[in-house]
């Protein structure tokens, strides 16, 4: 067993080097030697043992990726060729994270506790960008902003610059930005083609966001990232030191790496190139949020000589599971490719239903969740624990929910409201963040008035002003500006009682009082906790009971600067009453997830694929939303039910579809279809089943032609439009039908293929019309890709033959 470690490397390398010096070979070799190999498969065992050089760890759905990831690190450390501080190792979130050291611990014992240097991206950069920080014209004690404080930033900025955010909306900037930096793009490298960005001031603004977070001290998330990319740029020391410092660098989930992330990885990878990637191309689902599958796809050319080794024995799924799953993604071009196996009995075939409308849908789920659970359908009773309900939209949930509230279905949402963004929570925050760091004038523009002190909105917009153009945190311009006498009466009094609490309660962190008891006298003393025991509205006891677990949760914490980093870093509320739920989420937040029994609705077309997707990204979204069904698939371990609907009611208008052309893809041996013979006056489900399957996916074109009620011909072979389908029989009848309940069924075929030589026919600040999202303005224009501000839909990004002027309105 170890001791005396010191906390952090990079405090005195000399010191941490010379540490228990006794190499950990000897001490693995003391033991049995690596049992950790023992029950691993060939290619696992690769992975584990091949050790030097560039490694691509290619690992399907369920193919046991992090034991083999953990058994290469458990390898390393026992071969004596790095001790653990010396080894890096990266993952996309804390809980991955926490996981591989649980695991890692089991293998190896006590020396995991020097594994310091695992984690996330953002948390590793973290603590690199502490020891830098001067490099980056940052103090050592910078604020990390969440989402909310960037916005309130951006919005100073847009008022002080006078632009109307109503018209140009600060999450529009924001997520300009952070496009950029996921690029790895400081506005000193922005590309010419993307200066017309934001009306062409885009650069311009983010440039002054960037001064102005250097006032504040602080950063967002882009800038963990990108700061750092930047300093190994500039400082060619500073990065041969950390070269020196990761003897092996092992990263998971490789196909989620945005640019910046990619960067970070190829500067310390260096010469030596002791990296391990380990991913699934067919997993890539985040391109929406920067990811770039193409880091993946080009390995082999980034690092010559890589070795590669696939994963492909699945222990989750069943063979009809995997045959589905494999049969859709084989009709993406750009993979790597791999073909999933299992030694798993055969099971039950993947089941596919037609409904007419989302709400037959939900009523169909909820029935077949409640006899599942009982045991009525044949198969042993299932936990609603182990059912899932995963969505393309989160609208889609809306009739889940209201479904099982109507049958008393126990249910959980994942990827809701969590902890630390209800707004008690976040002001509570704000108010350690002040003591923490008084030159976070975000959080001091939060708490200035919370509770209310008579301090107005010209009051804050004058501490600001003044704070922009002296180029000094909030506290201090208005500790200046209270000297000047520019305060009177209630507004100056509570601004002085304000700043004197701040600084006796930076006194008292100072002299190292406990942090907890600290923390409860900042709420209590600011009047925050009073002023939720005098609202009398029905949710203020549910605020009181969150902000005591918040200052319970500050126990798990030497200091409430760790604390305050903690949150930044992770937004987890994983709380539980211990009652069997079954789980709602979207596909996205699926990812990595499992369940025995899976439902996959609204695969429809437009919905899944996303026609958003498509129109934005062309045959790249199209790919995307095609691994996203792959995943989706791949969650369920027994049992796999897909679904789709006719008629939608989606934002509150009615909308007709054909079923999704993954389901084309589906193959038909492995496939069992329960939607009733004759169902809508066609013969989907019956006798006739995959009659015209499409060259090569042996699909369900034959259930929706002819006769049949959802249009003809096969998705796979369609060109630039849908004009068989529309034209067919059955989709007329369809219309007809719609018609009968008042829907608007399309009339005119889309076209999934975009023009990128195409003009925009209209200028910002054009009056449009959308058949689907209604009336709205232009906002932004860009070829034939507009962002428009619908009045009831909100912002959305469609193609511009998609709209028409007011006055061209046919109807």
């Amino acid at each position: 067993m170890t001791h005396g470690a010191p906390n952090d490397p990079y405090d005195d390398l000399d010191a941490f080097e010379a540490w228990d010096d006794r190499s950990l070979s000897q001490r693995a070799m003391a033991a049995a030697p690596t049992p950790w190999l023992e029950g691993l498969n060939t290619p696992q065992r690769e992975a584990a043992e091949t050790l030097d050089g560039p490694v691509l760890v290619l690992a399907g759905a369920g193919t046991g990726k992090t034991r083999a990831l953990t058994c290469r690190i458990a390898q390393i450390l026992a071969s004596g060729r790095a001790k653990p501080w010396q080894v890096l190792a990266v993952t996309f979130t804390n809980k991955a994270a926490r996981e591989m050291k649980g695991r890692l611990g089991q293998l190896i014992g006590p020396s995991v506790e020097g594994m310091s240097w695992m984690g996330t991206f953002h948390s590793l950069c973290v603590k690199i960008l502490r020891r830098h920080a001067e490099l980056a014209g940052l103090e050592n004690g910078f604020t990390i902003l969440d989402t909310d404080d960037q916005l309130r930033l951006i919005k100073q900025l847009l008022e002080a610059e006078r632009i109307d955010h109503k018209r140009w909306p600060p999450r529009q900037l924001a997520n300009l930005i952070d496009r950029w930096k996921n690029r790895a793009w400081t506005p000193a490298h922005v590309p010419a083609e993307e200066a017309s960005a934001f009306n062409r001031r885009g650069v311009e603004l983010y440039d002054a966001y960037q001064q102005r977070l250097r006032t504040l001290n602080a950063v967002d998330f882009g800038d963990l990232l990108l700061h750092v990319v930047e300093i190994f740029r500039n400082n060619p020391d500073v990065l041969e030191t950390w070269r020196d410092r990761f003897r092996y660098i092992l990263v998971d989930e490789y196909q989620d790496t945005n640019v910046a992330q990619y960067l970070w990885l190829r500067l310390l990878a260096g010469q030596r190139a002791n990296i391990c990637c380990v991913g699934d191309d067919d997993q890539s689902i985040y391109g929406w949020r920067g990811a770039e599958v193409g880091n993946i796809l080009r390995f082999e050319k980034d690092f010559p000589g890589a070795k590669v080794v696939r994963l492909e024995q699945n222990y989750r799924s069943t063979p009809h599971i995997l045959a589905a799953a494999s049969s859709v993604i084989h009709a993406n071009e750009n993979r790597l490719g791999k073909t999933l196996w299992t030694e798993e009995e055969a099971g039950e075939k993947v089941r596919l239903i037609g409904h007419w409308d989302g709400e037959e849908e939900a009523r169909w789920i909820g029935e077949e969740i409640e006899a599942l659970e009982k045991g009525t359908r044949g198969l042993d009773p299932v936990n609603p624990d182990h059912m899932a309900i995963l969505v393309r939209a989160s609208f889609q949930m809306r009739a889940f929910e209201d479904r099982f509230l109507t049958i008393g279905m126990p249910y959980r949402v994942i990827g809701g409201p969590r902890f630390y963004e209800r707004k008690e929570i976040r002001d509570a925050m704000a108010y350690f963040r002040c003591v923490t760091n008084p030159g976070d004038g975000m959080a001091f523009e939060r708490i200035v008035n919370t509770p209310k002190r008579g301090v107005g909105d010209k009051a804050q917009s004058t501490i600001n002003e003044f704070s922009r153009a002296n180029e000094i945190g909030p506290l201090d311009a208005t500790a200046t500006l209270l000297a000047d006498g520019a305060f009177k009466g209630k507004a100056a009094k509570s601004l002085e009682d304000l700043l004197a609490m701040l600084a006796r309660w930076r006194a008292r962190l100072e002299a190292g009082e406990n942090h907890v008891e600290l923390a409860e006298a900042i709420l209590d003393e600011s009047g925050y906790t009073d002023m939720w025991k005098a609202d009398k509205s029905p949710d203020a006891p549910g605020r009181l009971e969150n902000l005591k677990e918040l200052v319970k949760a500050l126990e798990g914490f030497e200091n409430l600067e760790g604390f305050l980093e903690h949150v930044s870093l992770v937004m987890e509320n994983e709380q539980e009453d211990g009652q069997p739920k079954v789980s709602i989420m979207t596909l996205h937040a699926a990812k990595g997830l499992e369940f025995p029994c899976v439902f996959l609705p609204g695969w429809e077309d437009g919905l899944f694929p996303s026609q958003r997707s498509m129109d934005e990204s062309g045959l790249a979204g199209l790919e995307e939303e095609r691994r996203l069904a792959y995943v989706g698939i791949t969650r369920a371990e027994k049992l796999c039910t897909i679904s789709f609907a006719a008629n939608r009611a989606i934002h509150g208008r009615w909308q007709s579809a054909l079923p999704s052309r993954f389901i084309d893809e589906l193959p038909e041996a492995h496939v069992e279809v329960l939607t009733p013979p004759g169902l809508y006056g066609g013969n989907y489900g019956a006798a006739g089943h995959g009659a015209q399957r499409s060259g090569g996916s042996g699909g369900f074109g034959g259930n929706f032609g002819g006769g049949g009620n959802f249009g003809g011909g096969s998705r796979l072979e369609e060109a630039a439009t849908r004009s068989d389908a529309y034209n067919s029989p059955g989709w007329k009848r369809m219309q007809a039908n719609a018609g009968r309940r008042g829907m608007r069924a399309p009339t005119e075929a889309r076209n999934l293929v975009i023009d990128a030589e195409a003009v925009c026919p209209f200028n910002v600040g054009d009056r449009v019309f959308h058949q689907k999202f209604g009336y709205g303005t232009v906002e932004y224009a860009e070829g034939d890709k507009v962002t428009v501000a619908f009045e009831k839909a909100g912002e959305k990004r469609v193609v511009a033959r998609f709209l028409s002027a007011p006055d061209d309105i046919p109807f």
